[in-house]
């Protein structure tokens, strides 16, 4: 399962990548806007928005992107490493 994610603390970026990678998932991570973040994305399963740490710029730009292309968006309030793993985990819970 491929995996975008939009927002959320630069130093904590390799700690989603590990989280992602433990779950079975590959990641790519934009915490900062460096460029056209819709244009990057590529065509992910899934787009995750931590809402509390990201720009309203960068959640547009990425959610039209992801309606565009038929991506699910699932919108985390916390940007904590906690919180993506706890909602990695539901994730393959509800797909088993």
């Amino acid at each position: 399962m491929s995996i975008v994610i939009v927002g959320g603390n630069e130093r904590m970026e390799c700690r989603y990548a590990d989280i992602c990678k433990n779950h079975g998932c590959k990641a790519k991570i934009f915490t900062k806007e460096k460029g056209a973040v819709g244009k990057k994305m590529g065509n992910p399963d899934l787009l995750i928005l931590f809402t509390d740490t990201v720009s309203h710029k960068m959640v547009i730009s990425a959610s039209q992107e992801a309606k565009k292309n038929n991506i699910p968006i699932a919108r985390l309030h916390s940007s904590s490493a906690s919180a993506l793993q706890y909602f990695l985990s539901e994730c393959q819970k509800n797909t088993k």
